[in-house]
């Protein structure tokens, strides 16, 4: 089984790995600048997009991202697919030359002691909801991508046009994917993470808080863009542009 991705521009390889609910359209308006760039690898997870249904396992998840991902690149994991990005540098560190995190955090859920996530409860609703209807769910889910955000409304109407062009995620991928945000913890991890990384927060992200970053090792560097949501990458591109900056490679 393979996932479905695509490949675009020049440069250093960078892999983009998507959020749930979503597929490659979500990089849209973002992917002219990074294919200026890099040589611009964009899959689709498993039941996101063409790509077929996989359990809920993050390690196959991960594996089958690694199958596809060209080796020695950059891996940039937006939300759930920070996730499966640092899954697969635990997997294969020696695949990956650069992690860059997005508004995503090593667990999702709050604990007694990590309170810097959602509460369980939000999720159980997610899970309920989308039993009784997928498409109603995942439009609330990217409004909640978006509050915060003074041009939400348009960038909404926006990001829901580059979505409809592709194949809507599947109801099993898509609860497949709320599950591993629910019972993923990969805090342990970091510690023993080969492959550096570098995370960029949104100072107005109402999923991942910027508190997040209290509880990164003192290996990772960090940067927060203050006025940005759960997705920085639509409401201030420039921002994540100067965060990869770093990473450019010479046209």
């Amino acid at each position: 089984m393979s996932l479905w991705h695509q490949t675009q521009g020049f440069g250093p390889d960078l892999v983009l790995v998507h959020g749930w609910g979503m597929h490659i359209g979500v990089w849209q308006t973002w992917l002219p600048t990074l294919s200026q760039h890099f040589r611009v690898t964009m899959l689709e997870l498993p039941g996101h997009g063409a790509s077929p249904v996989m359990d809920a396992v993050l390690s196959d998840w991960s594996e089958a991202c690694l199958a596809v991902a060209p080796p020695g690149a950059i891996w940039l994991g937006w939300s759930l697919g920070g996730l499966v990005a640092l899954q697969a540098a635990r997997l294969a560190g020696e695949q990956i030359s650069q992690l860059c995190l997005m508004t995503t955090t090593p667990c999702f859920v709050q604990a007694d002691n990590w309170q810097a996530a959602v509460p369980e409860t939000v999720f159980m609703q997610f899970a309920g909801t989308l039993r009784a209807n997928p498409v109603a769910t995942l439009r609330r889910f990217l409004s909640l991508q978006l509050r915060g955000s003074v041009e939400a409304t348009k960038i909404l109407r926006g990001l829901q046009q580059s979505l409809a062009q592709r194949p809507a995620a599947d109801p099993v991928g898509l609860t497949a994917g709320l599950n591993l945000l629910l019972q993923t913890d990969l805090r342990a991890a970091l510690e023993q993470l080969t492959v550096p990384s570098t995370w960029l927060f949104g100072g107005r992200d109402t999923l991942v808080p910027a508190a997040v970053a209290d509880y990164l090792p003192d290996s990772c560097t960090v940067r927060q863009v203050p006025l940005a949501t759960h997705a920085p990458f639509l409401t201030h591109p420039a921002d994540c542009s100067a965060w990869l900056e770093p990473f450019f490679g010479d046209r």
